[in-house]
């Protein structure tokens, strides 16, 4: 589970660096991924527009934004974020998907599927059959079968983006299961933390 210790150590070592450098734009994007991991969103919004305010030119490189406006049920905002990010790394295969993501619940995911942009590189098998998932292109039982490795990482984003794609399906139900999943798979990374957070939030959202 989630070391909240280390993180509100992290976070006072932010604060402290602020208090010495409080225009430095790069701190408070790493403060509101520290606060996004504490499940703080309104926090992390706030330090990632501060970042903006104080270099509008990282606009197109907030992805971390994006994810917050999306936990924040915030997906027009979302998806016009992840469109800014494209618009410099339009290989980037996560950040089509967390396009997809906020439109499908924006509209649905026949919608987010026809607004899938295109990858145009190689990817590594697990990630091309996920890509190729939400594309609509291959069916869950292909995947299962198709996709075998004992590599963590991989597992843990396998399971991930699974998770999410059931989400857009609105099937909670299998959603949850594949996060956990990827929640087993504990790696240092800030995507695991999100895996913990997105629990976090819908299963409160059940209570």
């Amino acid at each position: 589970m989630i070391d909240t210790i280390v993180l509100e150590t992290d976070l006072s070592k932010c604060n402290q660096r602020l208090r010495i450098s409080p225009f430095d734009p790069r701190i408070y994007i790493y403060r509101g991924m520290i606060y996004f991991k504490l499940g703080r969103l309104l926090d992390s919004l706030q330090d990632f527009n501060k970042a903006e305010e104080l270099n509008p030119q990282l606009t197109p490189y907030l992805w971390a934004r994006g994810i917050t406006y999306y936990y924040l049920n915030k997906y027009s905002k979302g998806a016009r974020q992840f469109e800014l990010d494209l618009s410099v790394n339009s290989l980037d295969v996560e950040e089509t998907l967390w396009h997809y993501l906020c439109i499908a619940q924006l509209e649905n995911s026949l919608s987010a599927r026809e607004c899938l942009l295109p990858v145009k590189y190689d990817l590594p098998l697990f990630m091309s059959q996920i890509y190729h998932l939400f594309a609509g292109n291959f069916s869950i039982e292909s995947l299962l079968n198709t996709v075998k490795t004992t590599n963590i990482r991989d597992l843990f984003y396998f399971n991930l983006y699974l998770g999410l794609y059931y989400e857009a399906e609105k099937e909670p139900k299998y959603s949850i299961f594949y996060i956990n999943k990827a929640i087993d798979c504990k790696i240092d990374d800030y995507m695991w933390y999100l895996a913990c957070v997105h629990r976090q939030l819908r299963l409160k959202n059940e209570t």
